[in-house]
């Protein structure tokens, strides 16, 4: 982050300073244990990626409606009940008539 300031005016040598550092931490990665468990990892995530049978557009839009339809219902439950809440608590219970 320094060498970022301290080479402001030089904007070449800045990016030389980044392909370098990209080159060294690349290096890094291929060389050290954790660097390879973290390339066998994304390997076998991708492999497991390939595993996964992914919807149709038509079953994708019949999910999301499905979704849809489950929110709305959950939605007017919720009013519903809030609302009937209201009216026993205010109106028969305390008799906070509006």
């Amino acid at each position: 982050m320094v060498g970022f300031f301290v080479l402001a005016d030089q904007s070449t040598l800045r990016v030389l300073a980044l392909v370098f550092g990209l080159v060294l931490a690349v290096a890094c990665m291929w060389t050290t244990e954790p660097g390879q468990s973290f390339l066998s990892f994304g390997k076998e995530s991708i492999r497991e990626t390939k595993k996964v049978v992914w919807p149709t557009r038509k079953e994708a839009g019949q999910i999301t409606a499905v979704v849809f339809g489950f929110v709305l219902i959950m939605a007017l439950f919720l009013w519903g009940t809030d609302k009937i809440l209201e009216f026993v608590l205010y109106d028969l219970i305390l008799s906070w008539k509006k």
